[in-house]
């Protein structure tokens, strides 16, 4: 009987111990909570972080801490490399505090949360479209914003690689002698990057699909400009060798 008892006094006391850290941590301020969440974010620990701001967050205390929890929630997220998670919440922040003085940041890095998920050019064209689509609105918006001159360079990084994509596709389309649909490829691309970077590659490769498709002549028009517009190309030589040719 004595050994029951005991067991029911011991099985009492730990509900009892454990009810009342229970009751602190919900009765634990916002903003301990808040700094408990800044200790865990510099230790690394984001998922904790998170954990601990959402209910910072939740609390509808102060609406500056709540800012500032979901700022932080959405930092969390981005170096804990959940770019869909942070995307969204960096999204979330600026619809509900779009005169809030870190909008733009938050802009800055959804657009950064899409560039991360860049995988190749040869796989779907969304995060980088998202990226573009993040990154023009930040320039309108903060044309002089801390983070101009980087999101510049990713927009030039992202064309780039729109540029390389079109060129993969219509390259598929040359190997695969589907001649003319490689040339409207190309002629697309020519369009919408005059000033790319693969300039000499984009017209090596129109010129080469023109001629595939019995267009000889518009095909030498385009490797003529190729050796003209860029002597120093790696595709000059080929060119060469081609122009003329039946």
């Amino acid at each position: 009987m004595k050994i029951i008892v005991r067991t029911i006094s011991v099985a009492v006391l730990s509900a009892t111990l454990l009810q009342g850290c229970a009751t602190l941590e919900v009765n634990k301020q916002p903003e301990s909570l808040y700094k408990d969440g800044e200790t865990s974010f510099r230790k690394g620990n984001y998922e904790d972080a998170i954990t601990l701001w959402k209910k910072v967050k939740e609390s509808y205390q102060s609406p500056e801490l709540s800012a500032k929890a979901e700022i932080g929630i959405a930092d969390a997220y981005f170096l804990n490399k959940d770019y869909i998670e942070s995307a969204a919440a960096y999204e979330d922040f600026r619809k509900l505090h779009p005169t809030h003085e870190r909008a733009a940041y938050a802009l800055y890095r959804q657009g950064m949360s899409y560039y991360k998920e860049i995988n190749g050019i040869d796989t779907d064209q969304t995060p980088i479209k998202n990226v573009l689509s993040s990154f023009e609105s930040y320039l309108r918006q903060y044309p002089q914003g801390e983070d101009a001159a980087e999101v510049k360079e990713k927009i030039r990084d992202c064309h780039d690689k729109q540029l390389q994509y079109e060129i993969y596709v219509g390259s598929y389309y040359l190997r695969t002698g589907s001649y003319s649909a490689a040339v409207g490829r190309f002629e697309e691309a020519l369009k919408a990057f005059p000033d790319g970077s693969r300039q000499d590659e984009l017209f090596y490769n129109l010129g080469l699909a023109y001629r595939k498709d019995g267009r000889k002549s518009k095909g030498d028009e385009m490797l003529e400009r190729l050796v003209r517009e860029f002597p120093a190309s790696r595709y000059v030589k080929d060119a060469k060798k081609m122009i003329g040719k039946q």
